[in-house]
């Protein structure tokens, strides 16, 4: 093998390496997509002879697949809601004042990031149970935004430390309050940070299963999450086709969340640049 050889292989390889890794990616996705309009899915991928609807309008009609989604939206969303709001005002004196134990804080924020939230179950459980908060939706939701804080005071901290601060002083000069300041300087120039904690911590909540799995205990509270468990029947037995249908419903909202902040995070980019050195 000559050099030239050698050097075309070494190339290739890289492509070749990454569209393996891609492939093994795409086929579950591909086997959930065909696996929801067959009637007869089976763990195999394998093309159906006739496509249906019908998995997708058992998924739909079911009363307790309703219920369950909306009430994995309104905890989702109102974490992604409670964490941002609080993550800002949270984010503004780290970023903006010279404190004493800053540093030490923020390592612990950075700490706080990386703790699994299996460690920390236990005592969690013991809580809720003496706070009377045990299957309780709202408790869940609360349990979510104490456990995304660190991550969303981390990333908004760092997005408004690029936010220039002749921009809130010029705001101040005119009568602005700090709140004021936050509202109509700050935020619009943090809109991709603030798009990106809210899809994380979005994202973080919707697909959980662990949480409300040990802390709910009644089938009528349980979110979406919880809700692929009822596809596993007993002795082994899956509907494959309904199990496939429902996890397409499922990543809907993600993805929906993803397309339609990408308008507000292109406008929060082409806002940058308010001054000029």
């Amino acid at each position: 093998m000559n050099t030239k050889q050698r050097k075309l292989i070494y190339r290739i390889l890289p492509y070749v390496i990454l569209a393996f890794i891609g492939i093994c990616f795409l086929l579950p996705l591909l086997w959930v997509l065909v696996a929801s309009v067959d009637p007869n899915a089976m763990q195999s991928l394998k093309m159906p002879k006739q496509l249906t609807a019908g998995n997708y309008a058992d998924v739909l009609t079911s009363s307790e697949n309703q219920r369950s989604f909306v009430i994995g939206l309104l905890m989702s969303l109102g974490q992604a809601v409670i964490v941002v709001l609080l993550a800002v005002l949270a984010a503004y004196p780290l970023s903006r004042y010279q404190l004493k134990f800053k540093k030490p804080f923020m390592l612990t924020i950075l700490f706080m990031t990386s703790l699994p939230i299996t460690a920390v179950m236990v005592p969690v459980y013991q809580l809720f149970l003496s706070l009377k908060l045990y299957d309780n939706n709202v408790g869940v939701v609360l349990f979510y935004v104490a456990s995304s804080m660190p991550y969303g005071i981390w990333m908004i901290k760092n997005f408004m430390d690029s936010v220039p601060e002749d921009l809130e002083e010029a705001a101040w000069v005119d009568g602005a309050s700090v709140i004021t300041g936050i509202r109509k300087i700050i935020a619009p120039l943090m809109v991709p940070g603030i798009c990106t904690v809210a899809i994380f911590t979005f994202s973080g909540s919707w697909g959980n299963f662990f949480v409300p799995y040990i802390l709910l205990q009644t089938p009528e509270k349980f979110p979406a999450s919880l809700k692929l468990y009822q596809f596993f029947g007993q002795y082994g037995m899956v509907d494959y086709g309904r199990l496939a249908a429902f996890s397409v419903l499922y990543a809907i909202p993600s993805i929906m969340l993803y397309i339609l902040s990408q308008r507000f995070m292109s406008k929060g980019f082409s806002m940058q640049g308010g001054t000029k050195g």
